[in-house]
């Protein structure tokens, strides 16, 4: 980012600044809205979705994800075949907040029952979300220059949710898809059930 710069030393004797930069841009890409969807997938070259070089940095946001089941976990894969396996390994940690409506349990930790160790398995981002109708959650997940035949994919997820025991719950989960073949394709679905409602889009960071 360019700094504004002043042709005087003062201010109020200034005549001219310099110009700003601008810090990056975001570019929708795909939005996919579930409707008692088992699966929710973004696959490059399919459907308008663009999951390439084009960008090195994508992020995905979750706005009112309803599960069709209570007590189930939120999860996504990745994919290096166009979406015909969704099996990548991945190594990955997650840290969680929560604080339940009465006020009487509250709690910061990392929770190492849901993260991964060189796994094929899908990623949990929320964990036992509620189905009542009021329950749900949002937050974004970003994945980093998945085209790279080079580096592995680094990613990182911010989410609250409405836990199903009537709990605020903030999730951080971080990590990396350990391949260097590119990531072209990208898929979430419910650890069991539908996703009943809610949206998911996709935009390309510049």
């Amino acid at each position: 980012m360019s700094i504004v710069k002043l042709n005087n030393q003062a201010v109020k004797n200034a005549t001219a600044f310099g110009s700003i930069s601008s810090l990056g841009s975001m570019t929708l890409i795909k939005k996919l809205t579930a409707s008692s969807s088992a699966t929710l997938s973004f696959v490059d070259g399919s459907s308008g979705v663009v999951l390439d070089n084009t960008y090195k940095e994508y992020l995905f946001t979750f706005k009112n994800i309803h599960p069709a089941t209570d007590n189930v976990d939120f999860t996504f894969n990745g994919s290096t075949d166009s979406g015909s396996n969704y099996n990548v390994t991945k190594t990955t940690t997650y840290i969680e907040a929560y604080h339940n409506e009465s006020g009487t349990t509250t709690s910061l930790e990392y929770n190492g029952s849901h993260d991964l160790a060189q796994s094929t398995s899908a990623q949990k981002i929320a964990v036992q979300i509620g189905s009542s109708n009021d329950e749900s959650f949002s937050g974004t997940l970003s994945l980093f220059n998945p085209s790279s035949t080079t580096f592995v994919k680094h990613f990182n997820s911010n989410i609250n949710e409405y836990h199903h025991s009537n709990y605020t719950l903030q999730a951080l989960v971080g990590g990396y898809l350990n391949t260097t073949s590119a990531v072209d394709a990208v898929q979430f679905k419910m650890s069991s059930g539908n996703i009943d409602s809610g949206t998911i889009t996709l935009y390309g960071i510049n």
